[in-house]
């Protein structure tokens, strides 16, 4: 294997998603040299998909040669939906940023460490305007489905129009118009207004999502900090004899067959949960990072997600305009609900999906709902088991709920794959379905002529998918209890700190993106800036 001589940065954040994106920005505006490492590649608009049949180009898999930017793992206890590209999961969400409730401050291992719903609200106010939110504009067809859903079972009231991060120009102006940067004073790049296409989870190809290579890590470029993509991080180590790292780092990355050494400061893991947590535990194992907590692995959440829908076989409206998720409603006070939708064309995920079944014995009422189906909706049902139009006659409903649930991760082989030892989950099994949500979609789907959806895996494997994989290095008061402190600062380590969503310590029932962000802030803002530290070291020298 090639191996490149040593050069040398300040830090090494790794992963350029919503935690190292923010990293990488804050550690730039304070004066250290940064390097971001990312495994996933860069998008523009003209190399997206057209279309998220485009296998190669939007999945990855690269064992099976697919760079793309959306990933599916694939667990004993649920699928992991999940983004990996320079800009992290930004390039495949649903760029919906919400606020939790006050609540999820204090449960789990976060609470009592800060007084979060006194210092949080600012970081939200500084991720908001760094992200763009606004109120979405391009209510559509599945909007006004949700929100006639929502009037039929008794909760109409609670109907929104999201909070997006989407640039959608000036009223009366034409949808695909170019702006000069309208965030950043002219510091950002030119942007375009959404036409509302609904294309946004297969990559916006028109500048309208505020990605984070539009914002945070933009502007982090422009500070000098480097992105190296396609890159991965294999080791992490203490430099010399000071085994706390002091001293500072040796960062080993690889790409192809080309290794390289990287000599910092410090250390920033921004790899997403599930990145964060697998790195780790390999550091740990092999030696490098001996004394991260036990409590590596523990506090994973799935955000008590459920990933439903209702199909409308043969319908002549279409559902895939819009934005990606453009309103919600709450069901309960605990659950909530948004229209999320692909754009036309992008049918993939129509083979993940099927008739919903209800009951206990889920894999036999699935076989008489279809059998029922057969005798009396034949059209309708071989509409429905085709792929063919499944964006545009589709509502997907994402469910999420307040709840606590967890999972324990840990590295183990997989009886597929016993020669690999990767990621794998244990522990008592979490809910497969939300059963108000089902009902609600029962009910819906009834009213409005559809037929309630699920996915293939809740059906045959009795498991859920989420979008939003969280915790599995949570914050503690010390080493027993998380693998950071409050400040992302982790346990045993000096300047090596935690700052993605493997850090959130309960389910927020609501899209992560903006928390994670808002966190971030919050880590780097207890960064001392590069002037202060070094003027600290030379005052302790001259003494």
């Amino acid at each position: 294997m090639q191996e490149n001589a040593d050069s040398d940065v300040d830090y090494i954040v790794i992963g350029s998603g919503f935690g190292g994106s923010v990293a990488a920005l804050r550690l730039a505006e304070k004066g250290y040299r940064v390097a971001v490492i990312e495994q996933g590649r860069r998008w523009a608009p003209d190399t997206l998909p057209t279309t998220n049949w485009r296998l190669s180009r939007w999945l990855w898999a690269p064992s099976l040669g697919m760079h793309g930017f959306f990933g599916m793992r694939f667990f004993r206890h649920v699928v992991v939906l999940h983004g990996n590209a320079v800009g992290g999961g930004s390039i495949t969400y649903a760029q919906t940023l919400l606020e939790p409730p006050s609540s999820v401050w204090r449960e789990g291992a976060w609470a009592g460490l800060e007084d979060w719903e006194r210092i949080m609200p600012a970081h939200y106010a500084t991720a908001r305007r760094m992200l763009g939110v606004t109120t979405n504009r391009r209510l559509a067809a599945a909007d006004f489905r949700l929100r006639d859903m929502a009037k039929s079972v008794g909760v109409g009231d609670s109907f929104y129009a999201t909070e997006v991060g989407v640039f959608f120009g000036e009223e009366g102006d034409a949808p695909d118009k170019t702006y000069a940067d309208p965030y950043f004073d002219g510091e950002g790049p030119d942007r375009h207004a959404c036409t509302g296409c609904g294309g946004c989870m297969v990559g916006c190809r028109y500048g309208a999502k505020n990605t984070l290579d539009l914002n945070y890590l933009y502007l982090a470029q422009k500070r000098g900090a480097a992105v190296i993509e396609q890159t991965r991080v294999v080791d992490v180590r203490p430099i010399g004899d000071a085994p706390d790292g002091s001293a500072g780092y040796v960062v080993t990355t690889r790409k192809g067959a080309v290794s390289t050494r990287l000599r910092c400061r410090g250390v920033v893991f921004a790899a997403s949960s599930l990145g964060t947590q697998d790195l780790l535990f390999r550091l740990r194992e092999s030696g490098a990072l001996p004394s991260i907590s036990p409590a590596l692995g523990h506090g994973v959440r799935t955000n008590a997600e459920s990933l439903i829908g209702i199909r409308f076989p043969g319908s002549s409206e279409d559902l895939s305009r819009g934005v990606a998720i453009g309103s919600g409603i709450y069901i309960d006070a605990h659950t909530h609900i948004e229209a999320t939708r692909y754009p036309a064309g992008s049918d993939v995920m129509g083979l993940l999906t099927t008739v919903m079944a209800k009951g206990r014995h889920r894999r036999t009422s699935w076989l008489f709902t279809m059998l029922h189906m057969l005798l009396t909706r034949p059209l309708a049902l071989f509409r429905l088991v085709r792929t063919r139009n499944w964006a545009r006659e589709s509502m997907i409903l994402l469910c999420m709920q307040t709840l606590d649930g967890q999972l324990t991760m840990r590295l183990g082989r997989r009886w597929f794959r016993p020669f690999r030892r990767r990621l794998v989950t244990e522990g008592p099994k979490i809910p497969t379905f939300i059963p108000v949500a089902n009902d609600f979609a029962m009910k819906a789907a009834q009213a409005t002529g559809g037929v309630p959806m699920t996915s293939l895996s809740e059906i045959f494997l009795d498991i859920p998918m989420t979008a939003h994989c969280l915790g599995g290095a949570v914050m503690g008061r010390d080493a027993a209890t998380g693998v950071c402190d409050s400040r992302g600062r982790v346990h045993g380590y000096r300047n090596l700190y935690v700052c993605d969503g493997s850090v959130l310590s309960a389910n927020l029932g609501v899209n992560p993106s903006l928390t994670i962000t808002a966190i971030a802030e919050h880590v780097m803002s207890h960064v001392p800036p590069l002037a202060s530290v070094s003027a600290e070291g030379t005052s302790a020298a001259r003494r």
